[in-house]
């Protein structure tokens, strides 16, 4: 196994470096949209890294502090009177994680909608195209990761881009369209052209860029770019102060309520965040690994209780750093771990040089990721493959615009359902009319290959519509699961049919059975030759 992981280096090395930019900013960035110390956040990307990396079966999944946690981290450090007794909760909820996983309760990942994950995906590529806009422009006002429509500073989604456009930094805008530009070159003509531009990725060489451009401009009045646009990484003055940043929970408190019902808030969020990352993933990767859902609650719940420990914020599997990692060719869990020991290195040794890496240009990198997440040739396959798929994926992706991730998975899963129960009653029986028209009075009605309580409606309506004096012919001889609520119905219309001289006909695979006393009854024979299964 060893040996496969070292094997695919070559792949998940520079990946691994891409990821790193990419999760610098958010690490911080939702740290301080959680009203939390910055250093939490990066202790998250580094034990989501190293630790979550390390046990998790997926190959590209990446984790780290979440965007989707932010609001609620805000309001339970509020609540919980300090960040200190929050960590509690944090351990208690990685605990609680692991409950989730020996339980096996991450096959609940496997019954979401494909077209609410393609949402999903594409709605969060939406929204770090929009969310980056402010930042590629220089206005850094709200703070990297807050992907809620409404944010921390006050502004929307949309009135944060219009509002940027008046504090437009020509120097962050500059080095931001130079390291698009590099990107898209390296992207789309220099990787194919030799091998060293597949080993350097174009994002490395951008952030360099970066750096270079800040240092030549800062005497310059117009292109200087001031530290408010700039990495902002704590600085530790020596090895004291270092590890003077972590905070220990305060298990004074573990006896109170409140502590536990963010634990359980924790626990659960974080635990559908993570699982419905998994499924993107899994549809992202190239090569169609299936990452074993109960393993990585195992690991989340693991990586969760050391964060807390250690004064870091909730960790999920997260889709931005996942899908950079995929679309960087990562191969391996080692990518995912590399960049982990990539953010330890250089919050220890290199503070001061990331302090000079311009947001604008990590805004260019997850623009790309952004793109190529939503790319619009993605709502035509939607549209194409019919309304069943294009409307909750339409939904999921309006969700996650206007409200936030959880809200828009969450609506598209209900359009969803919807749509199953609406095409279930649709399909519970097929309706045949022997000749032009029912004057001969012989109705033939086929019920599908399972038929369940949904189908009530459906079957009721077209019952009563037999007219007086006709001939029903029921055929179930396709039939392999029918619910006990249809045979009710079925036992309650021969009365009726009685009434209105209507008889019936029953064909099954046992024979033809004209008016049968008792459908219970029938049924029930059926039942023990496993014809059909429902419950007495």
């Amino acid at each position: 196994m060893s040996n496969k992981l070292f094997s695919t280096l070559k792949n998940d090395i520079p990946s691994s470096v891409v990821v790193f930019f990419v999760a610098l900013p958010l690490c911080l960035g939702i740290a301080l949209a959680s009203g939390a110390p910055l250093f939490s956040g990066l202790i998250a990307g580094i034990v989501g890294g190293i630790i979550v990396g390390a046990l998790s079966g997926s190959n590209i999944g990446v984790s780290g502090p979440a965007a989707g946690l932010a609001a609620i981290v805000l309001a339970a450090i509020a609540s919980l009177g300090g960040y200190e007794n929050f960590l509690v909760a944090v351990v208690l909820g990685g605990a609680i994680q692991l409950i989730f996983g020996i339980l096996r309760l991450g096959i609940i990942g496997y019954y979401f909608p494909s077209s609410v994950i393609k949402g999903m995906l594409t709605g969060i590529g939406i929204i770090i195209i929009l969310k980056q806009i402010p930042h590629f422009l220089g206005y850094d006002a709200d703070p990297e990761g807050d992907f809620s429509f409404f944010q921390v500073d006050g502004e929307n989604t949309f009135s944060e881009i219009f509002k940027a456009m008046d504090y437009v930094q020509v120097g962050s805008l500059v080095i931001g369209v130079i390291g698009l530009a590099i990107l898209i070159l390296w992207d789309r003509v220099l990787s194919k052209k030799a091998k060293f531009f597949q080993i350097v990725q174009g994002p490395l060489v951008a952030v360099i860029a970066g750096i270079i451009f800040y240092v030549a401009t800062k005497s310059n009045e117009t292109l200087s770019i001031d530290s408010s646009h700039l990495v902002n990484v704590p600085v530790p003055k020596d090895a004291a102060s270092f590890f003077g940043q972590f905070s220990f929970p305060n298990f004074a408190v573990i006896t109170q309520v409140d502590v536990w019902v963010v634990a359980f808030t924790i626990a659960l969020v974080a635990s559908l965040e993570t699982l419905l990352c998994v499924e993107a993933t899994d549809k992202l990767d190239p090569h169609k690994n299936t990452t074993p859902t109960n393993r990585e609650l195992l690991a989340q719940g693991t990586g969760n209780i050391i964060s807390g420990m250690i004064g870091g914020l909730p960790i999920t599997q997260v889709i931005v750093r996942s899908s950079a990692n995929i679309q960087s060719g990562g191969r391996s869990k080692m990518s995912a771990i590399i960049h982990g020991f990539f953010l330890l290195i250089s919050v220890m040794i290199i503070p001061k040089l990331l302090n000079m890496i311009p947001l604008s240009v990590l805004a260019a990198v997850l623009l790309i990721v952004g793109y190529k997440l939503a790319k619009p040739q993605l709502f035509k396959k939607m549209y194409d493959l019919g309304w069943k798929q294009f409307v909750p994926f339409t939904v999921t992706v309006l969700g996650i615009v206007f409200i936030d991730l959880l809200w828009g998975i969450g609506l598209g899963l209900i359009v969803g359902i919807v749509i199953i129960l609406i095409k279930s009653y649709q399909n519970s029986y097929f309706l045949h009319k022997e000749g032009e028209d029912v004057q001969d009075g012989k109705i033939k009605m086929t019920l599908a290959e399972e038929v369940t309580f949904f189908n009530k409606g459906a079957i009721l309506k077209e019952l009563d519509r037999l007219p007086e004096n006709s001939f029903l012919e029921l055929d179930v001889r396709k039939t392999r699961y029918l619910d006990h609520d249809i045979i009710e119905i079925l036992e309650d219309f021969a009365t009726r049919a009685k009434e209105r001289n209507i008889d019936i006909r029953l064909v099954s695979e046992r024979g033809t059975v004209d008016n049968p006393p008792s459908y219970i009854e029938f049924f029930k024979l059926d039942k023990k030759s496993n014809h059909y299964n429902h419950a007495n």
